[in-house]
C-alpha cells in the first residue's frame, strides 16, 4: 500500500509562471507554507529558481539566499505539527488501484528543496529539508547524487527535454518537442535514471519519479502521459504529478468554451492572455478546474504525489475520488 501525498508549492522566486514575486520575503514564504499544511499538504516544496519555459538560470549564491531561510523557518515551524491524514493506494493492479483512507495520526509535514544544484541541496538538507526535487534527474550537477546518497534523503527524478530555457523549442530550436512515443521515451528515461541513482548509492525506496508534465511536451504529449500513466506506475516507484496551473490546461479550456469571439469579445477575461485574435488563454490562477481534473485522473491511474499550488480544493477533490474508487469511506472521529 502506498500513501498518497500532497506537495504544496512554495516559490521564492520573482519570475515563476504562476506566483512569481508573491513570496520573496522569507517570512511571507514561511507563512504561506504553513497555510498549505493547514489546507492538507504533506510536503512543502521550496524553490528559489524558476523552471518555467524560457527561464534564465539563477546563481548558487542567490538561490541559497532565497531558499535557506525559508527551509529553516518551515522545518522549525513544522517540527511539532502532524501532517494531514493519508490515503493509501494499492497499485499492485495499476489498471484498478485499491484505495483506503487512514485516519491515524501521521508523521510531521516534510520540507522539500526544489533544486538541481548540489550546493543548494546540501545547505537545504542541513537546514531541515528531507527531500530533493531535482528537475534534471541528477544530470545538471555531478555532485548531486552523492549529496542525496550521503544524506539519506528522498529524491524526485523528473523527465525534461534539455533545460528550462530551451525545453519547448525542440531539436535545434525549431519544431517543438518531439518523441517517437512520449510514454515509452519518458518511461525509458526514468528507468535509466532510477538505475543510475541506485548505482550511486541512493536507496531505491527513497526515489520518486516524475514524468515532467509541461517540461518539453506539447499539449498532446501531456495528455498522452496522463492517459497512460499506469505504464509509468509499473516502474514500481511513487509517481509525482505536477499539472498545477500549467498553460496546457488553459489552452484546452479556451478551446472547449473559455473562448470569447466576435464583436462582443472585448478585451477578453480579466487577466487573460491573448493566444489569437479571438482567443484568450486563462490566467494561471484561473486553471484550477483543469488542475483538479488532471490530478483526479492521475490518482485513478496510480499516481501518489500531487504537486499543486491550490492545496485545499485539490485535497478535497482527491478525498472524494479516493473514497469513490475504494468503494468505502471512514468518517473522521467526532464527539458529536
Amino acid at each position: 500500500m502506498t500513501a498518497y501525498r500532497l506537495m504544496g508549492i512554495v516559490n521564492v522566486t520573482p519570475d515563476s509562471f504562476s506566483d512569481g514575486g508573491l513570496f520573496l520575503d522569507s517570512s511571507a514564504a514561511v507563512a504561506h507554507g504553513l497555510e498549505l499544511v493547514n489546507q492538507g499538504a504533506h510536503i512543502l516544496d521550496v524553490g528559489g529558481e524558476s523552471t518555467r519555459p524560457g527561464a534564465e538560470p539563477v546563481g548558487v549564491e542567490e538561490e541559497l539566499r532565497r531558499v535557506v531561510p525559508v527551509v529553516e523557518g518551515l522545518a522549525a515551524a513544522t517540527a511539532s505539527m502532524p501532517a494531514p491524514p493519508r490515503i493509501s493506494i494499492d497499485t499492485s493492479t495499476p489498471a484498478r488501484p485499491q484505495i483506503s483512507i487512514d485516519m491515524s495520526t501521521p508523521a510531521r509535514p516534510q520540507v522539500s528543496i526544489d533544486t538541481s544544484k548540489a550546493a543548494v541541496a546540501r545547505a537545504a538538507l542541513a537546514a531541515g529539508a528531507s527531500l530533493v526535487n531535482d528537475v534534471s534527474a541528477l544530470r545538471a550537477d555531478p555532485e548531486m547524487a552523492a549529496v542525496v546518497a550521503e544524506s539519506g534523503a528522498e529524491c524526485c527524478l523528473m523527465h525534461m527535454l534539455g533545460e528550462p530555457r530551451t525545453m519547448q523549442r525542440g531539436v535545434g530550436g525549431v519544431g517543438g518537442p518531439q518523441y517517437k512515443d512520449v510514454v515509452d521515451d519518458v518511461k525509458a528515461f526514468l528507468e535509466e535514471r532510477l538505475a543510475f541513482a541506485v548505482g550511486e548509492g541512493i536507496e531505491e525506496r527513497r526515489i520518486l519519479l516524475d514524468p515532467g508534465i509541461g517540461f518539453g511536451k506539447t499539449v498532446a504529449h501531456n495528455l498522452e502521459l496522463l492517459r497512460r500513466l499506469d505504464e509509468l506506475v509499473a516502474l514500481g516507484r511513487p509517481i509525482v504529478i505536477g499539472t498545477s496551473r500549467k498553460s496546457f490546461l488553459g489552452r484546452i479550456a479556451a478551446g472547449a468554451g473559455g473562448v470569447r469571439t466576435g464583436a462582443g469579445a472585448g478585451a477578453g477575461p480579466a487577466n487573460a492572455r491573448p493566444i489569437a485574435d479571438t482567443q484568450y488563454l486563462p490566467d494561471a490562477a484561473e486553471r484550477l478546474p483543469g488542475t483538479i481534473a488532471t490530478n483526479v485522473m492521475a490518482l485513478e491511474r496510480g499516481a501518489s504525489v500531487f504537486r499543486v499550488h491550490d492545496v485545499a480544493p485539490v485535497a478535497a477533490a482527491l478525498a472524494v475520488a479516493a473514497a469513490t474508487l475504494s468503494g468505502k469511506w471512514t468518517a473522521t472521529p467526532t464527539t458529536s
